[in-house]
């Protein structure tokens, strides 16, 4: 999945950006506090994309 697509999911699901970090980009749940660390590469490989988001 391209690191593009899955931000974009990421962001219509309430997720905002909360801080870059050295090679990835730390998101946060504003709902349930959970935090997502997205690498930045222009693919992200499937195994690390939760299974509900459609590929």
């Amino acid at each position: 999945m391209k690191t593009v697509d899955f931000v974009r999911h990421l962001k219509t699901n309430q997720c905002q950006l909360y801080r870059e970090g050295g090679n990835h980009s730390i998101f946060i749940n504003s709902e349930n506090k959970k935090l997502s660390s997205v690498p930045r590469h222009k693919e992200v490989k499937n195994n690390l994309v939760p299974r509900f988001v459609k590929i």
